[in-house]
């Protein structure tokens, strides 16, 4: 493991009354300064406390995993997969993990994101994040966003908001937007994009969707042409934005 990802980090003993925080970012000088922020508080014993943090989706899993924190802050855009991603693993553990998953609640999730991309989201919302903030937020008031998720609220950054109103907002005779882009792929292929941008392997989709790996590669170039992409990072991107995973 490089230098710059010694992750999952432990804090040490947190009061009783804090809310402990799990950090994912892949820039581990944003976590650092995330980190130096919200543990200095307001004097005295912080309210908000960094327990813990990951510079990859393995990492984040496994450390949200052991930590078990209050709140997770989730950068959306990250190499291996991003915080859909870190959304969808954490939820199929806590669903199939047994008698230690259930043993305490869930965290709660909020994305803190450079982008405010109504795409990213909508995704990450879909996925099931409790609020959205950009990084552009300063440290108090990302400590109060944290403290008012933890408390149940949604939470999101000026302008975000609307994104999501219209996006779940329920109106009748709306119709689909048109995307040739995506109409140009057949259902098989759009089947194994949607694994392909999850984090699935070649061997995973091919397990997954009952084919063979050469076929899952024969699939991938074929996408990867008529999305006219020329890597997986740009490829989950694509389908991201289209709301495919």
């Amino acid at each position: 493991m490089s230098d710059d990802t010694r992750t999952p980090s432990e804090a040490g003993p947190a009061p009783d009354t804090a809310i402990r925080v799990f950090l994912v970012d892949d820039h581990a000088l944003f976590r650092s300064g995330v980190r130096a922020e919200l543990d200095r508080g307001d004097g005295g014993e912080p309210e908000v406390v960094v327990a813990g943090e990951a510079g990859s989706v393995d990492e984040a899993v496994a450390g949200i995993g052991h930590l078990r924190p209050d709140v997770v802050l989730l950068d959306v855009h990250m190499p291996d997969g991003g915080g859909a991603e870190v959304l969808r693993r954490v939820r199929a553990a806590g669903a199939g993990g047994g008698a230690q998953a259930g043993a305490s609640v869930q965290p709660v999730f909020l994305a803190l994101s450079v982008s405010d991309a109504a795409e990213d989201v909508i995704t990450v919302i879909r996925a099931g994040a409790r609020g959205y903030v950009t990084k552009t937020i300063s440290a108090q008031e990302l400590a109060d966003a944290v403290r008012r998720v933890r408390a149940g609220d949604a939470v999101f950054s000026p302008r975000l908001a609307g994104f999501v109103l219209d996006a779940f907002s329920d109106r009748p005779g709306a119709a689909p937007p048109i995307d040739p882009e995506l109409d140009q792929l057949t259902r098989r292929e759009r089947d194994v994009l949607r694994l392909l941008a999850r984090g699935y392997s070649y061997k995973e989709i091919g397990g997954e969707l009952f084919i063979s790996v050469k076929t899952v590669e024969t699939h991938v170039s074929s996408v990867l042409r008529k999305t006219q992409t020329s890597n997986r990072y740009e490829l989950s991107r694509w389908a991201t934005d289209r709301r495919l995973v």
